[in-house]
């Protein structure tokens, strides 16, 4: 076997807010993330091919990924679905991007959900290694396959 690991870099910015926290990310704020996707696989070995000596083609990383976490949160608000956000989400326009989970919005539950998202997409022969989100300059989450 010769397995490779591909690493690719997504930028986005968010707001959140957390839910009944005992500090000052109770208050909606905004982050630059940066998301960092690593997948694992073999590189195809088909002269006849387009894709020869590729794990993944980067282009379809890139698809993947902005359609499951870029597209979808880049200028969102992220709230958890059991705030009390009625009033807020009825100010035009403000509402239109506003996206309700089921848990707390913190940076270890958003990259929880990003692997999932990201996973069910992949190849069947490519798998997801890890992601690692950055919420600031020095404090980011980490999944990794190897400890699920």
């Amino acid at each position: 076997m010769r397995k490779v690991r591909l690493t690719k870099e997504f930028r986005f910015e968010m707001a959140h807010a957390l839910w009944n926290y005992d500090g000052l990310c109770k208050h909606f704020h905004g982050h630059s993330y940066i998301l960092r996707v690593t997948v694992l696989g073999e590189p195809i070995a088909d002269n006849n091919s387009p894709k020869d000596g590729m794990v993944l083609d980067f282009g379809v990383l890139k698809r993947i990924v902005h359609e499951e976490v870029v597209d979808r949160m880049d200028h969102t608000v992220v709230l958890n679905k059991n705030a009390d956000i009625k009033g807020f989400l009825e100010i035009p326009q403000m509402g239109e991007r506003v996206i309700l989970t089921d848990y707390q919005p913190t940076c270890e539950n958003m990259i929880i959900e990003m692997a999932e998202r990201i996973s069910a997409r992949l190849p069947k022969e490519v798998e997801l290694h890890s992601l690692r989100l950055n919420e600031t300059a020095n404090s980011f989450a980490e999944w990794h396959a190897s400890d699920q």
